[in-house]
């Protein structure tokens, strides 16, 4: 049967609809962009979505780097489904992206629509440049040419870029190659396998379970090395298989043989007789798909290695950081033991991305994000994980925002001193940068209050939160709230001479040293909360010259923006903090004000 043929046109193009390409899309679309959204599963989500259940983890390493969390879009992502998803629901969280994608009218989603297809122009010296994107949803049947000013792969397995002819790698890389001590000795194609994730459900009565006769069979000396059962409820992250395979051509043979391991560790569960108190305990749901954690690998202009990530510093090309360990996990899962599921490689400090290691060498309007950005295997172990991804995607959404707003027709061209100014503008943090932004009047204002017991001069000091001095060389161990010295407070910042306000900018107190996470482990849930952060101010008024022009009663998130209709001469602004959702002394980070 033909196909049904349609034709669109748009700025940007992002084909993956996980965290990095939510960010990616969301951050394009609220710079100004006509963005179209290409996701070849029914929800978004990723490895995050219902269909897969793996929790967020990303800089502050589970919580063991307190204050690391990620801020911009991933965070209004994570306060939403801490405030409104109590239950850990994760279909509530399926609904939480696609009602935020629904939001923004500049973004046309294709659900269940595969990439399949792309046109390319070669020019005389081998540069390639994306003209259009080939897409095809069988559901409908029906067949897209989308063609855009800028396109971004945050497919994990990189079917966009192969199609455009973008360099890429496999593998693990030879310790020659980058001089990573971590490296082997010889390059290989064997990489990080998939996991197949249960849930499990206390019945209150005792409940047989008979394994199907294609699971695995399992004995206790298979669970070494990490490999522990120490709950039933959500299960588990080692059900690790398929790294030595083809992650791609193979992935049917994975997906059935991690279904195999999944059900297989069940079995021993319910009938070895070492785990007597899951008498009670059924399965509740499995994975219909795995999860994937390695395939292709892009190159850009840069390749972040081992000693990148094992480095503190920053520089004037970072657009976003991690702090996960280099987690590297043997190839063939649990078939490895005795050798440990994972041997994680820990440092103190959080290490930069930089933007020239997500965009292609060779295609010069393709962006990428995610687990197939440029890095070596052994890097890529630390930077791919999910709330790494996210910070990587909304920098690359907002970079072709402003491409496209300059006119400019390859990544390289891009203004780095602008898009850096724009993330943190958009409440991204990026390590050792401080607002300098010279069209933010609030610079300019002098900050008062009522009391405080943290200095109010620290709204207008450029840093949005506390920092720990292991973070690098640029961490200064210093607060940046202002902290009011009652349950409520008032900030006021005054100028000399009035100013022409057309947007105010907040950033509140998210308890960013907790780790926010939703997750079907019950130790992991325990680590955090479900509810809107107690830290944050919930209600809140803001005044122009004694005028009320917002109050805020239900507020949830870390950045609030105002915008008024049209810009106002005003010589002071107060915010009003009246209660936070905890009832403590509320905290202010930063006021921003433009024209």
């Amino acid at each position: 049967m033909t196909l049904s043929t349609q034709h669109i046109k748009t700025d940007f193009l992002v084909a993956g609809g996980g965290l990095a390409g939510v960010c990616a899309a969301l951050a394009a679309a609220r710079n100004g962009l006509n963005v179209v959204l290409v996701q070849n599963r029914s929800v978004l989500g990723g490895n995050a979505s219902s269909e897969i259940r793996m929790h967020i983890v990303g800089a502050d390493a589970h919580g063991q780097k307190p204050g690391a969390r990620e801020t911009g879009i991933i965070e209004e992502i994570r306060l939403l489904d801490a405030a409104e998803n109590p239950q850990r629901s994760a279909s509530v969280f399926d609904m939480l992206l696609y009602t935020l994608v629904a939001a923004e009218s500049g973004i046309t989603l294709l659900l269940d629509t595969d990439v399949v297809g792309t046109e390319v122009t070669t020019a005389a010296d081998g540069s390639r440049h994306l003209v259009a994107a080939h897409a095809e949803r069988q559901s409908t049947e029906d067949a897209f040419v989308i063609e855009a000013k800028f396109f971004a792969d945050c497919t994990g397995d990189g079917r966009l870029g192969v199609e455009a002819g973008a360099d890429f790698t496999e593998g693990r890389e030879a310790r020659s190659e980058f001089d990573e001590p971590l490296a082997r000795d010889e390059r290989d194609p064997q990489r990080l396998g998939s996991s197949m994730m249960f849930m499990a459900r206390d019945q209150g009565r005792p409940m047989p379970f008979k394994a199907p006769a294609w699971a695995r069979k399992f004995s206790t000396e298979d669970f070494q090395g990490h490999r522990d059962v120490h709950s039933y409820e959500y299960g588990y992250w080692w059900f690790e298989w398929g790294g030595q395979l083809d992650t791609l051509k193979d992935d049917d043979c994975i997906r059935r043989e991690c279904r195999a391991i999944a059900l297989g560790v069940w079995d021993y569960v319910k009938n070895s007789g070492a785990h007597p108190d899951a008498a009670n305990w059924a399965l509740d749901w499995v994975a219909p798909i795995t999860g994937k954690r390695e395939s292709r690998r892009f190159l850009g202009p840069l390749v972040i290695t081992e000693h990148d990530v094992g480095r503190a510093e920053t520089s004037a090309d970072t657009v976003a950081y991690g702090g996960w360990p280099m987690d590297l996990h043997p190839p063939s899962g649990v078939d490895a033991n005795p050798e440990p599921a994972c041997v994680q490689h820990w440092f103190p400090h959080l290490f930069s991305i930089p933007f020239g290691a997500l965009h292609s060498r060779n295609v010069g309007n393709l962006l990428f994000a995610g687990r197939n950005m440029s890095a070596t295997h052994v890097a890529f172990a630390a930077t791919r994980v999910m709330g790494t991804c996210a910070v990587m995607g909304q920098a690359i959404g907002t970079a072709a925002a402003q491409l496209v707003g300059q006119g400019s027709a390859r990544c390289a061209e891009v203004d780095l001193p602008s898009l850096r100014r724009q993330l943190v503008r958009d409440d991204c943090f990026l390590p050792g940068y401080r607002n300098e932004d010279p069209l933010d009047l609030a610079r300019q204002a002098v900050a008062s209050a009522d009391g405080a017991a943290a200095p109010v001069e620290t709204v207008l000091d450029g840093v949005t939160r506390d920092q720990r001095a292991v973070w690098g060389p640029w961490a200064d161990e210093e607060k940046h709230a202002w902290q009011a010295a009652a349950p409520q407070g008032t900030l006021t910042l005054t100028w000399t001479q009035p100013v022409a306000l057309r947007e105010i900018r907040i950033i509140f107190d998210s308890g960013l040293a907790r780790e926010l996470i939703l997750s079907g482990s019950d130790k992991a849930s325990a680590k955090t909360l479900r509810t809107p952060m107690p830290e944050c101010v919930r209600h809140y008024r803001l005044r122009l010259d004694g005028e009320l022009i917002a109050e805020v009663t239900d507020n949830l998130q870390r950045q609030c923006v105002h915008q008024l209709p049209e810009p106002r001469n005003v010589g002071k602004l107060t915010l009003e903090c009246v209660v936070t959702h905890g009832g403590g002394a509320p905290r202010v980070f930063e006021i921003r004000a433009y024209g």
